[in-house]
């Protein structure tokens, strides 16, 4: 009898406590612009279903991605940890195991796909949610680790996982398979090669010369018939839905009505062909077309919430993994996508500045963030791990991190000292978001050590170079750059100007 007791107290206790604790449904956008969303100034694309998350919660307008380019700001987003501490600092396609570049050769053999994997040793946020009785999915893009490594998101916390394992394969909309869990799922698409361009014979001005880039199954309507599916099942413990869309990053593929409908609103205008990414007809439409689809699919994942009675008692995050790109036709500069920052190459994805990683975040949680606010709290990717445990009621010194639950409640917020980045990549660079002021190092691997500093209250497109001006800004921040770097366990993302061993 006393044991009964003792098990019947223990299931009314996690009935209890699995009422108390939210469901978490964390939208991350892929290659989405500050400024790409009508409550952040979005002037021609329609976003009616992420605004109305806005007016229903709050609008971080100082939000940042852990890293400016996909990979390793979904690494930082995952484990808390900032860009000096992180396993992944950059896009590492591991590409000693063969012809990783090939979409054929990927297909033959989908051991060519998917990253370098993380370690098992990493502990995910995922992991975390999973031992503390949370149903964890993952519905879209992975890009941490290839298939039959130990790094596949179902090893890596997620009950289940329906999409891209690979970002490389992401480069096309209409892929021949997904994935589902550790199994492939094959799609009713024919195989169309990287980067196909048009025949040499026909005409960019006809629609009906792009006829190989509009397939049958288009990817993200796919996966987001799975995600709903999720909700639809209405899990019987707390869930973490992370929903990583591909939209509305290159290559410019749409569905026909959200083109046809922007082609209307937009106008004439020139084709895209003949460059890195597929070619389209009416490129500026298309990529509206994208971003309007998954404000769509935002819409539709909250109607779902409210009709299976869970809406109440989720969170909902919004946000974007890094800021718009330049490349494969979007021309983000004709919809102003990054906000006060310039639209030009250098100063977009890829790059530190504030239009490579400074991203739209908005977050809803009814009766408790009071609907129609903003916040100007600096804060980044890296802070998820630590607010999803301070929801938890878990206190932790293991991220980098410091929880922004205060600030969607309304209430008492401790700040950063500063916020850090480093990107191996495009030659080399650091940045540090320090109160009102934005430092850059740029070409380290050349051995440049000058810091630019950037007052963006004054100067938000950081335009002028004032470090001469405040020697002792600059002094305090080098030592943030010292203290944050830890020098990486893979080699190529060494920087032998921050005194990284490189043999």
């Amino acid at each position: 009898m006393k044991k009964y007791l003792i098990v019947l107290g223990f299931l009314i206790s996690q009935q209890l406590w699995a009422k108390q604790k939210p469901n978490i449904v964390f939208i991350l956008a892929d290659d989405l612009g500050y400024g790409d969303i009508g409550v952040n100034g979005q002037k021609i694309i329609e976003t009616p279903n992420i605004d109305a998350l806005a007016q229903n919660g709050i609008n971080l307008k100082q939000h940042y991605s852990g890293a400016p380019v996909c990979a390793p700001s979904r690494c930082t987003l995952l484990t808390g940890k900032h860009m000096g501490h992180a396993y992944i600092r950059g896009n590492d396609e591991w590409g000693e195991r063969g012809d990783v570049w090939s979409l054929k050769a990927m297909n033959e053999n989908p051991v060519l796909e998917g990253q370098r994997p993380m370690p098992d040793s990493i502990l995910t946020i995922a992991e975390v949610l999973k031992a503390k009785g949370y149903t964890t999915a993952l519905v879209g893009k992975w890009g941490l680790g290839a298939p039959y490594t130990e790094s596949t998101p179902n090893k890596q916390g997620f009950d289940f996982f329906f999409g891209y394992n690979c970002q490389r394969q992401a480069h096309t909309l209409y892929p021949t398979h997904l994935w589902k869990n550790e199994e492939i799922v094959p799609l009713r698409n024919k195989f169309v090669d990287y980067h196909l361009n048009l025949d040499s014979l026909a005409d960019p001005y006809r629609k009906e010369s792009y006829a190989n880039y509009e397939l049958t199954d288009y990817a993200p309507e796919v996966m987001h018939r799975e995600a709903l599916a999720f909700l639809n099942s209405k899990p019987q413990k707390p869930f973490f839905l992370y929903y990583a869309s591909v939209l509305p990053h290159v290559p410019l593929q749409a569905l026909s009505r959200w083109v046809e409908y922007y082609e209307k609103k937009i106008g004439n205008e020139e084709p895209y062909y003949n460059g890195k990414y597929y070619p389209n007809r009416t490129p500026r439409a298309t990529r509206a077309a994208m971003i309007s689809y998954l404000d769509e699919q935002v819409g539709d994942l909250v109607k779902t919430l409210k009709a299976t009675g869970q809406y109440q008692n989720t969170l909902i995050i919004f946000t974007s993994d890094n800021g718009a790109t330049f490349s494969g036709g979007a021309d983000v500069a004709f919809f102003n996508s990054a906000g006060p920052s310039p639209e030009k190459e250098g100063r977009l994805k890829g790059s530190v500045y504030e239009g490579g990683i400074k991203v739209p975040f908005i977050a809803s949680w009814p009766g408790k963030v009071k609907a129609g606010t903003e916040s100007n709290h600096i804060s980044a990717f890296y802070d998820f791990y630590p607010t999803v445990l301070d929801i938890l009621g878990e206190k932790e010194n293991s991220s980098d991190g410091i929880s922004y639950l205060p600030t969607l409640l309304g209430k008492k917020q401790t700040a950063h000292d500063y916020l850090y980045w480093e990107f191996p990549e495009r030659n080399g660079q650091q940045a540090v978001r320090y109160g009102k002021w934005k430092a850059i190092r740029e070409n380290l691997k050349e051995g440049n050590l000058h810091t630019s500093l950037y007052d963006l209250e004054k100067d938000p497109e950081e335009s002028r170079d004032v470090s001469a001006q405040y020697p002792d800004v600059v002094k305090q921040i080098e030592q943030f750059f010292k203290e944050s770097h830890q020098q990486p366990e893979i080699r190529r993302f060494r920087l032998k100007a921050l005194g990284d061993d490189l043999e």
